[in-house]
This record gives structure tokens, C-alpha cells and sequence, in this order.
């Protein structure tokens, strides 16, 4: 099978190419062959795992995610646990989460601290955190501000704290109640310096961005849980959980610019916009959204496009920002980018082929919600291009009785599967391969291992 996608990131300028020219992602620059379904054939060194006393402490966060991040044993019975890797870093996160969220106004703190109640896969700061150990002795290559910010500098207004509580409901002029020494001691690790200050606090600012992402998301999506519990949509109604999640983006920006770095800045608040890009993008279906679609090499590009903005932009603009605040050289700010980038599109990809083939309760959402809402995502694309009758059904989004029904037992009986799964070890071994020139060690083996991971979520 072959799918010829254009080279050019401009979707609806983008040539078709003839059958003589190679198919390149526009993303990842990987031809887009897609054999059967075949295991990775990279074998990944063993890291070693260290009993200690906080073992006890992280099994919760550990519980949470062993679904979505499955451990793959690996010779000699060892495992290598990405989690564990950056465990004492992550132990605080919703803590400190919490803390840069509070409101002085109940209702405001209740409803924006609602999602941060119950644990969440954490993905995008374990990668954040992962990355930012990798490179903590890669090449290096001072900035424009070489200067590594103390967990109290992270905290300091840049402008007078009178203007900034100005009439604020918080009636506080204090910037942060994670200044106290008490905390900074707890947070801060001053004992491992692979991690800075502002690439912890760099972790939290993607959770902030991507929960007020799912505030948004299920407020458009008519969602009625979200982690197993009532959405905040439900509990609260549309108008505080838009808020809410205005009130997190908020929060972010603040705590991004008192990293006090104008490229980190400008790519995280770019993540921000490309959210409500890639939102717009999956209100269709095709570039042009006609009543009657016939499949095209741009449908996919589309497709890709869109989840580019909607799924793997913060996950790459992060890792490549890590790399950032740790003064890497630019090959290795450019390889967490391509990492981040390619590992973003095998993981969304992953996600809608999950859709199709887990059941509701082990999903954790109902089975087949894509198509519910109307969505044509990578399986039924796939599908589309030998099951032409799909287009009409793609054309009025699955809306007439039977048509999602309909569409699931095409797929079933497509290579649309085989070909999402295929596409998404093309992206997962591309990522791989993005960061081969790391020093080794286990946080390497950790990012490694989280591209297989991916390839074998069921959640």
C-alpha cells in the first residue's frame, strides 16, 4: 500500500504527486510506505531501577498511568520505566498545579482546580521532564539570558505586584504561595541539578494548557465525563467551564513569562493558537467540506494537519522549549522538536485507531465517539480510499440512523487498522531515531521506550 502525501506543509496548495515522485510527510520527512503491521525492531538497553523511600509516594501516579504507558519487560526481567525516571518531579505536579491555579474567588477555584482532582495520564510534563534530563548533558550552546533562574526567580513579578493585584480577588500581593521556603525546599531538588527550575516549572505550564484544552474540548464535544467522573461542562455548566479554562491559559501565560525567555514565550503562546487552529480544522472534515467528498492524497494531509495542531504541536514546541532553557546547541534543540513532533502524531494516531478497537468501558469513553461526533479521522480515512461509498457518509458526518454503525463495520473490514498502525510506527521509529545522538542513559532509554509505549497503549 502507498499513500503519497505533498511535501508541502501548505495543505490546500499542495500538489498531488505522480506515482514517480516519493510520498514525504510534510512533517517528519519519512516516505509513507505502509507495509503490514510489523513489531519495532529496536531493542532498547536496560536501566536499573532504585529502591527507595519514595517508592510508596509515586505508586498512585504510577497505578494511574500503567494502563496508558504499559511496562515492556526487556532481557533479564529488567524494565525501563519512564516514569520512574523523573518520578520525584512529577510526585508535586498536581500540588503545584494547584497552586498556581488558586482563585480568591470560591467558585473560580473550584471549578478550575476540578480537573486537576483526579490523576491524568501526565504525558506531555513526563515527556517535558524526560527531555529535559536527556539533554542535561548534550551539546550546549549559550542563549541571549545563559543564566539558570532559581525556583524563587520563577515566582517574581516582572511588573510591581501593586499593579498586578491590583482589585484581584486574591487580595494579596504576595506572587506566589509556592515561594515559602518550606515548599521551594520540597519542590526545588537543589540535589539533582539534571533538572532546572524552569523546565519543572515548564512541565506544568503544558498540563495547565493541555487541561484547559480538555475544558474546552468537552464543552464543543457535548461531553458528560471525563476521567471516569461528571465533565466539568456537567457539573458546572458551559459558561464556568469555558472560564475555567480561559482562567488556566491565563494562569500559563503568567508562569510562562516569568521563565523570562522570549522563544519559549513565543512557542508555547504559538501551541495556544495552534489549538483553536487545529479545533477550527476538525470542524470538517476536507479542506473544502463538501456535501459529497471524494477521497484524495489531501484528505490525509488534511487529516494530518489537523491533528499536527490539535495534538502534537504542544507535545513538540515543549520538548523543543526544554531543550531551550537547558542552553542545548541547536542540533539538539532541533532533535527534542523532531522527537516531540513525530511522537505526537504516532500518539494521536494511536488514539483514533483506539476508538475503533477497544470497547467503551476500557476506553474509558464511549466506543466510536469519533464518528458520534462526526469525525473522520486516520481509520476510516484509510478505509475511505477502497470503500468509496464512505464519502457520502463522511459528507453529512455520520448523522442519519445506521451510518455510524455503518462505517465501523467498513472499517472492520478495510485495511484502515493495519494502515493507522502502520503509519504510527513509521512516526513512533522516526522519533526514535530523532534523538540517537543523545548521551546514553536512562532518561534517553526512557524517551526510547516511550515510543513503544505509545505504539502498545490501550487507553
Amino acid at each position: 500500500m502507498r499513500v503519497r502525501v505533498p511535501p508541502n506543509s501548505a495543505i490546500l496548495q499542495a500538489p498531488v504527486p505522480t506515482s514517480a515522485a516519493p510520498a514525504i510527510c510534510p512533517w517528519c520527512s519519512t516516505r509513507l510506505l505502509y507495509p503490514r503491521a510489523r513489531p519495532s525492531r529496536r531493542h532498547f538497553s536496560s536501566t536499573r531501577i532504585h529502591a527507595s523511600a519514595w517508592a510508596a509516594a509515586v505508586s498512585k501516579i504510577q497505578n494511574t498511568v500503567a494502563d496508558v504507558l504499559p511496562v515492556r519487560p526487556t532481557s533479564g526481567n529488567i524494565t525501563i520505566d519512564p516514569l520512574k525516571i523523573v518520578a520525584e518531579e512529577l510526585k508535586f505536579l498536581n500540588k503545584n498545579i494547584r497552586q498556581l491555579l488558586g482563585s480568591g474567588h470560591p467558585i473560580l477555584d473550584t471549578v478550575a482546580k476540578y480537573y486537576t482532582q483526579s490523576e491524568g495520564k501526565h504525558v506531555r510534563p513526563l515527556l517535558v521532564l524526560l527531555m529535559s534530563r536527556a539533554t542535561a548533558f548534550a551539546a550546549k550552546q549559550p542563549r541571549h539570558n545563559p543564566e539558570s533562574l532559581s525556583r524563587r526567580d520563577i515566582d517574581t513579578p516582572i511588573s510591581s505586584p501593586t499593579v498586578l493585584y491590583d482589585n484581584n480577588p486574591d487580595q494579596t500581593a504576595s506572587p506566589s504561595p509556592l515561594a515559602e521556603p518550606s515548599n521551594e525546599a520540597r519542590y526545588a531538588f537543589p540535589d539533582d541539578a539534571t533538572i532546572l527550575p524552569t523546565q519543572r516549572r515548564l512541565a506544568e505550564i503544558t498540563e495547565l494548557i493541555h487541561t484547559a484544552s480538555l475544558l474546552h474540548d468537552d464543552v464543543i464535544d457535548h461531553s458528560t465525563t471525563r476521567r471516569s467522573a461528571p465533565s466539568a461542562n456537567t457539573e458546572f455548566g458551559n459558561k464556568m467551564a469555558v472560564l475555567a479554562g480561559d482562567f488556566m491559559l491565563g494562569r500559563a501565560s503568567v508562569a510562562l513569562a516569568r521563565l523570562r525567555d522570549p522563544e519559549v514565550v513565543e512557542l508555547l503562546a504559538t501551541v495556544i493558537a495552534n489549538l483553536v487552529e487545529g479545533e477550527f480544522m476538525q470542524l470538517k472534515n476536507t479542506a473544502s467540506d463538501e456535501k459529497y467528498p471524494a477521497w484524495s492524497e489531501q484528505t490525509i494531509t488534511y487529516y494530518l494537519q489537523k491533528t499536527y495542531l490539535k495534538s502534537a504541536s504542544l507535545i513538540s514546541k515543549s520538548c523543543r522549549a526544554a531543550a531551550l532553557l537547558g542552553q542545548c546547541a541547536p542540533s539538539v534543540v532541533e532533535a527534542a522538536y523532531s522527537y516531540g513532533k513525530n511522537l505526537g502524531l504516532a500518539f494521536q494516531l494511536v488514539d483514533d485507531m483506539l476508538d475503533y478497537t477497544i470497547s467503551g468501558t476500557e476506553l474509558g469513553k464511549p466506543a466510536g465517539a469519533d464518528l458520534e461526533l462526526g469525525l473522520a479521522t486516520a481509520p476510516l480515512i484509510f478505509a475511505w480510499r477502497s470503500h468509496p461509498e464512505l464519502g457520502e457518509l463522511v459528507g453529512r458526518k455520520f448523522s442519519e440512523e445506521g451510518d455510524v454503525q455503518r462505517a465501523r463495520d467498513i472499517v472492520a473490514q478495510s485495511d484502515g487498522l493495519e494502515e493507522t498502525r502502520a503509519l504510527a510506527q513509521e512516526y513512533a521509529d522516526k522519533a526514535i531515531s530523532s534523538i540517537s545522538f543523545f548521551p546514553n542513559g536512562e532518561a534517553k532509554d526512557g524517551l526510547e521506550e516511550m515510543c513503544v509505549k505509545v505504539m502498545k497503549r490501550r487507553k
